[in-house]
């Protein structure tokens, strides 16, 4: 089976690293040529246009920025759409908006193709481990399809159903780890200006009630002043305004959300959109005139391998206990 993949960086790179590096025949294709060279060194092959990686390969995987730079790779003349035909599948690993992912999705039927979305969630060194989590939204036949390369990908495989369905659950679980993030900030920066240890204060958290997946992952690298999961601002506030127009459209009074909204819209205004999400704890530190460090802090981010049991297959409609 041959597999294209488009759009290689943060995310989308190390997915396509695990693709190459489990012996899959690949092809790759980026705007930027030269973040597809280490794949091409190691045998990957090129494609020059869309149209043609589709013509070409059985399964084509985008893994791209927002909803409108996917659209432009799918519906252009030299997009995937115009190379797609009976039989292939497209999967979409982008985390992107559930309207526009069904629509493409039923384009892709139109041409006898199947769509899946297969978003990720867990953090970019656990792509590059092939550690992460997967939420696979399509028809079963197409999720048995893709299943030896989803848990190639990652070790937990969960079904939510029909597409449009895991890009609605993965754009929750951001706005989650978004307000995880944000209340972190204010914790720490409150027990540093009240004289807490920082690494003591982490330590509190972490065997605490109050801790949560970003506490022990990015309140290691706030505190080290790496600031680095390779996540930027603005991807934060396309996912959590994403989260935002869901509750929208169903008439969900929300009140925090706006908020966190209004927070990262003033750190890009502040830092710029390219900035690192954890450094929107730098408008407090600004604010208070506080570094919130920790001295000698390890610089390394947590050690988080694949687990020996191997991956973990949850069907849509099954319930784990």
């Amino acid at each position: 089976m041959k597999f294209g993949f488009i759009g290689l960086g943060n995310v989308g790179g190390k997915l396509a690293g695990s693709i190459l590096r489990n012996g899959f025949d690949l092809t790759v294709r980026d705007l930027n040529r030269e973040m597809a060279q280490p794949f091409l060194d190691q045998g990957a092959k090129w494609a020059d246009s869309p149209k043609e990686m589709a013509e070409n390969c059985d399964i084509v995987i985008t893994c791209l920025p927002s909803p409108a730079a996917c659209s432009a790779v799918m519906e252009a003349d030299d997009g995937i759409l115009a190379g797609l035909s009976a039989g292939k599948i497209w999967a979409e690993m982008s985390t992107t908006d559930e309207n526009e992912v069904k629509r493409l999705a039923e384009l892709v039927i139109a041409k006898g193709a199947s769509p899946i979305e297969c978003p990720v969630s867990g953090g970019c060194h656990r792509a590059a481990t092939g550690n992460i989590s997967i939420f696979a939204g399509c028809d079963r036949e197409t999720f048995d399809r893709m299943l030896p390369v989803l848990t190639t990908l990652g070790r937990r495989v969960l079904h939510t159903g029909p597409v449009g369905s895991a890009s609605a659950l993965k754009v929750m679980t951001n706005y989650l780890a978004t307000a995880n993030l944000l209340t972190l900030a204010e914790a720490m920066t409150t027990m540093k200006a009240a004289g807490i240890d920082m690494a003591t204060t982490y330590e509190a958290i972490t065997i605490s009630s109050g801790t949560s997946f970003v506490a022990e992952t990015e309140g290691q690298i706030i505190l080290n002043g790496s600031r680095d999961i390779s996540f930027t601002m603005d991807l934060v506030k396309k996912d959590i305004a994403l989260f935002q127009s869901i509750a929208e459209k169903h008439n969900v009074p929300l009140e925090i959300s706006p908020l966190m909204v209004e927070i990262f819209d003033d750190g890009i205004a502040r830092y710029g959109e390219r900035e690192l999400s954890p450094n929107i704890i730098r408008r407090l530190e600004d604010s208070t005139g506080l570094s919130v460090l920790a001295d000698g802090f390890p610089a390394e981010l947590f050690d988080d391998e694949p687990e020996e049991q191997g991956y973990e297959v949850v069907p849509f409609g099954t319930t784990k206990t």
